[in-house]
């Protein structure tokens, strides 16, 4: 990867989280400034990562797909930050996961070698560019996804005007009923192979893809769907090869969101042996403070997920308290445009007094009640000594809709001390 233009960006004046003085600094310039958050030398909020847990995040990571024999190409919508693609990507990532053509031009801005677009390529603008880049860098891969006939028309028609001299490389999708994209039957895969076949040498077929995160939390009814799908995964693998229609020696099976990683793994390395089994986790980076640490403890109970340790939270959004109208309630410098509240509201998790750089646990009785646009009620025992001018920490449920939020965020370390600044692409 290219990380210059992230290291070259300059920041301009009113960029959220970064001080007036940062205003005309590069972003590594920035970065080299020592700033303390809980110092008073940067505006609050600012949204910030944990440099500890990440990097016990991606050791967990590692160990893990490497004890599985499983690859990973992580999501980077997640964090739409190639700095920590980056590192992703050196901790041996396959590749990494699109899901829209504006991640294909981000990820290619700053030179990802090889994408895996889960999800069906019928864009003329995303076909016209992804094809420039296939014939303009040779070292360029490229994996996208067919569930109908129609797909595969409109891709055969776009490689026929522009003659490339490789083959486009697909992946059959298998969906569930009532779910999104993705043929619903075994039979329905078969038919496309044999009609991708008969596409050849513009089109190969590389193997096959799902995608199990739509049932939701774990549950009893989620694994079983979950079962079910995988099995027709492998059921599918299966005809494919018997009917000669998927003759590469290592085919692509690529299964495996954030929340039932540990189950696919498990799964599919046992049944397809033979087969290249690509996770597409983006979450366990940071992880976070309730939807996937719930569903990852969730998994380890069911016995469907065996880590060396647990993921840790690295995600944390701090604000000041800026007014106590009443018992009770504190409001706070942050809203709906500042962390992710479509799953559940944020989880207040820390605090730290005006004049300090202590941080305490808040303890037993606060929650946040509700949000605006840019501030939080959050509730408190009577009691509770927060005041105004005291910053609070923040954990959210879902970390990729806290990150489009920022434009940068700081890692930091255990002092909450800034050792990098990360730009986002969103």
């Amino acid at each position: 990867m290219n990380l210059d233009p992230i290291a070259s960006r300059q920041i301009s004046l009113g960029d959220k989280g970064l001080p007036p003085e940062a205003a005309g600094l590069t972003a590594a310039a920035c970065a080299t400034r020592g700033y303390n958050i809980l110092a008073g030398e940067v505006p609050l909020p600012v949204c910030v990562l944990q440099q500890a847990a990440l990097a016990h995040n991606r050791a967990t990571m590692r160990e893990f797909t490497a004890r599985m024999g499983v690859r990973l190409a992580p999501h980077g919508k997640t964090t739409m930050a190639p700095q920590l693609m980056q590192e992703q990507l050196a901790d041996g990532a396959w590749g990494i996961t699109a899901a829209t053509p504006a991640h294909i031009f981000a990820y290619r801005s700053v030179g990802v070698a090889r994408i895996l677009y889960a999800n069906q390529l019928v864009d003329p603008v995303a076909i016209d560019f992804v094809l420039e880049e296939l014939a303009r860098d040779e070292r360029f891969e490229f994996v996208c996804l067919v569930d109908s006939v129609a797909t595969i028309e409109i891709l055969t028609e776009a490689l026929k005007a522009r003659r490339l001299a490789r083959p486009l490389d697909v992946l059959i999708e298998l969906g569930m009923p009532g779910g999104r994209t993705g043929v619903r039957r075994v039979e329905d895969a078969v038919m496309l192979a044999r009609h991708l076949q008969g596409k050849a040498p513009l089109l190969r077929l590389r193997g096959l893809e799902a995608f199990e995160g739509i049932v939701g939390q774990p549950s009893t009814e989620a694994t079983l769907a979950v079962d079910k799908l995988l099995q027709s995964v492998v059921e599918t693998m299966t005809s494919l090869r018997e009917e000669g229609l998927l003759s590469l020696p290592e085919p692509v099976i690529s299964v495996g969101g954030s929340a039932f990683f540990g189950m696919v793994a498990e799964r599919l390395r046992s049944a397809a042996p033979a087969a290249q089994i690509i996770l597409r986790s983006g979450c366990y980076i940071t992880n976070d403070h309730g939807m996937y640490e719930q569903a990852q403890r969730a998994q380890v109970e069911r016995g469907h997920l065996t880590l060396s340790a647990p993921f840790q939270p690295a995600l944390e959004v701090w604000a000041y308290v800026q007014s106590r109208p009443e018992p009770g309630l504190a409001i706070l410098t942050l809203g709906k445009r500042d962390i992710s509240y479509d799953i559940e509201m944020p989880i207040p998790i820390k605090w730290s007094r005006r004049g300090t750089r202590t941080v305490e646990k808040l303890g037993a009785g606060c929650k946040i009640a509700s949000l605006n646009d840019q501030h939080a009620r959050l509730l408190l025992p009577d009691q509770h000594p927060v005041a105004v001018g005291d910053r609070v920490g923040l954990g959210c449920s879902h970390p990729c809709t806290t990150f489009d939020k920022w434009k940068y965020i700081y890692r930091v370390d255990d002092r909450y001390t800034v050792t990098d600044l990360i730009a986002t692409l969103f």
